[in-house]
């Protein structure tokens, strides 16, 4: 046999071959949670709102302490001016389930203006309402 036919006879053989060597190998199964229905809860620290150039950003640390995770989870912030007029807000969207006991930080990012007077903090999610709860510190789940 040629080298190129011994080659080919290999590769055919390690083809055949590679699904029995996992074959004792049992797939990782995959555990879906339902999410929650109704309202949700979180806590979240203290907005860290500065004045970053032309923009004002605004961090929140929040963490899910309901038992199921949260599906479409958002965090809308919104500016008004002294005489009650939306002057900006910005919005976050968790990508995936917010899950139990995971902390995530929300960067809010809005262009400032003069006549911004004070902002507001809007907690939702795909399934209900969020319950908010403002704590001085979040400590990670162990």
């Amino acid at each position: 046999m040629k080298l190129q036919q011994r080659l080919a006879v290999a590769a055919a053989l390690g083809v055949l071959l590679a699904p029995a060597a996992f074959a004792g190998q049992a797939p990782a199964p995959r555990k879906l949670i339902s999410p929650v229905r109704g309202e949700a809860t979180v806590e979240y620290t203290k907005p860290n709102t500065k004045v970053v150039g032309a923009n004002v950003v605004t961090v929140i640390t929040v963490k899910n302490t309901s038992s199921a995770p949260i599906a479409g989870f958002k965090l809308e912030e919104s500016w008004i001016d002294k005489a009650g007029t939306l002057s900006g807000g910005d919005t976050y969207r968790h990508p995936r389930p917010f899950m139990p006991g995971e902390v995530i930080t929300v960067t809010l990012t809005t262009p400032k203006n003069t006549r911004m007077a004070s902002n507001s903090y809007n907690f939702t999610h795909a399934n209900g309402t969020v319950k908010p709860k403002n704590v001085p510190k979040i400590e990670p789940t162990t």
